[in-house]
């Protein structure tokens, strides 16, 4: 990658292929998982040496949970370990944590760690890491539409008033600036209910890779072809 090139602020990842990954060496999709957490933690790494602002990974969707229960279990276990293990990591990269998605489903024990990792690293000033668990974004927008009801309810809030500027500080992203690229891997080309609000004018990047073999040299792959596109943001270009 050449020094000229522009990085994106904030990209986004939909990580797919962890099962097939696991399937196509013959071994059980939790293995497959676990790499897949092996390549999140190297790829933060790689971003934000790269100069990236924030990353965004869809960890845990609000639809897997119809997925076999060991499966979910072991998906779980994987993130219970990471929010235990990842502080000290984070206090050495400066790395600021965030978890998006509606928290109240998780176990109590996951949703205390979450809670103490959001605040130990809240004044970190590196990277911005954010993890979607239990996250759809029908159901943030769901969420966001609730809240401001209540605000216009008690009358702190004019609906005449309501911009999208508003709206955007009650997603679960509020205060982020929204995804310049979004990629997803192991060759599937579809949103699957992440950031929908969020990417509106973003770049899209689809790669044949499964999530597990994703690695630097195929987000600098990303990132040139992000070069390559002219965002208009609806506009026209001279």
């Amino acid at each position: 990658m050449t020094e000229d090139r522009k990085i994106p602020q904030h990209v986004a990842i939909i990580m797919d292929g962890n099962g097939r990954w696991a399937k196509k060496r013959g071994l059980p999709r939790t293995m497959g998982h676990a790499q897949g957490a092996r390549t999140v933690e190297q790829i933060l790494e790689d971003a934000d040496h790269m100069g990236i602002r924030y990353l965004t990974v869809y960890a845990f969707s609000t639809e897997n949970w119809s997925r076999p229960d060991s499966e979910v279990k072991a998906l779980m276990n994987l993130l219970r370990k990471y929010m235990k293990t990842s502080l000290a990591k984070c206090a050495k990269n400066n790395v600021r944590i965030r978890v998006i998605g509606d928290k109240s489903r998780l176990d109590k024990d996951l949703q205390e760690s979450i809670a103490y990792l959001e605040e130990q690293t809240r004044t970190n000033t590196g990277i911005g890491f954010q993890i979607a668990i239990n996250y759809g974004s029908r159901d943030e927008m769901r969420r966001a539409v609730a809240r401001i009801a209540e605000e216009v309810k008690e009358g702190n809030i004019d609906p005449s008033g309501i911009t999208e500027e508003m709206i955007g500080r009650y997603l679960d992203t509020g205060g982020i600036p929204d995804p310049d690229l979004l990629i997803r891997t192991c060759g599937e080309e579809r949103i699957s209910n992440f950031l929908l609000w969020q990417i509106a004018y973003s770049e899209l990047y689809f790669t044949d890779k499964a999530w597990p073999d994703f690695d630097k040299a195929e987000l600098e792959k990303a990132i040139d072809a992000y070069n390559h596109r002219e965002r208009r943001f609806g506009g026209l270009t001279e």
